[in-house]
């Protein structure tokens, strides 16, 4: 059988049901897409390889499980999972490095406890990255479609023209989840007294 033939719903629905082979089709098909999308975002090839493997691990786990319904969107679908894991590590990497000093759980953790630099271009560095933690967090906490949007329209700097035909949605409709997102947003912020600058 030619697989390469086959449609991505069709190869998907041969692996669940038990052929390995069609996942390696899935895999060679749409593998330079993903890590070109993977690497775009983080710039080094370690941790884009590292991203990519997590990504492929997560879709094998997520189609064993049954949780793959986007029939013909499958690139999208992983693309998604792909910048999720994303978001999560830099979350992760700035949590680690820095505490929100309005956020902190005690008083005694102070964003300048952890800077030992006096420069102050480290320290506009350092408050730039937790601002851009703090909006990564509040993104968490909007709709699925909203945090696409987001994340499309300012971390990749994709036109709506650009988002609405990848996410086969009318130009009005990316506009309106755009300003739902951006309401959303502004309220989480001032819910949480946090200056973005």
């Amino acid at each position: 059988m030619n697989y390469s033939q086959l449609s991505d719903s069709v190869l998907i629905q041969s692996y669940i049901s038990g052929n390995e082979e069609a996942f390696g089709v899935l895999l060679d098909r749409h593998k330079e897409a993903i890590f070109k999308f993977i690497f775009h975002k983080v710039k080094e090839t370690e941790l884009s390889n590292d991203l990519f493997q997590e990504t492929f691990v997560k879709v094998i786990q997520k189609l064993k499980l049954g949780a793959y319904q986007e029939e013909g969107k499958f690139l999208p679908w992983v693309l998604r999972i792909a910048h999720n894991l994303i978001i999560d590590h830099f979350r992760k990497q700035n949590k680690q490095r820095f505490i929100s000093e309005r956020n902190a759980w005690s008083e005694e953790f102070n964003i300048f406890h952890r800077i030992a630099s006096e420069d102050a271009n480290y320290l506009q560095q350092a408050t730039n990255q937790e601002i851009v933690a703090q909006l990564h967090d509040l993104m968490s906490y909007l709709p699925e479609s909203q945090r696409e949007m987001v994340y499309m329209r300012l971390f990749e700097e994709r036109s709506f023209k650009e988002i609405a035909q990848s996410e086969g949605l009318s130009i009005n409709t990316a506009l309106g989840r755009m300003r739902y997102a951006l309401l959303n947003l502004r309220k989480m912020i001032d819910d949480n007294a946090l200056t973005m600058v």
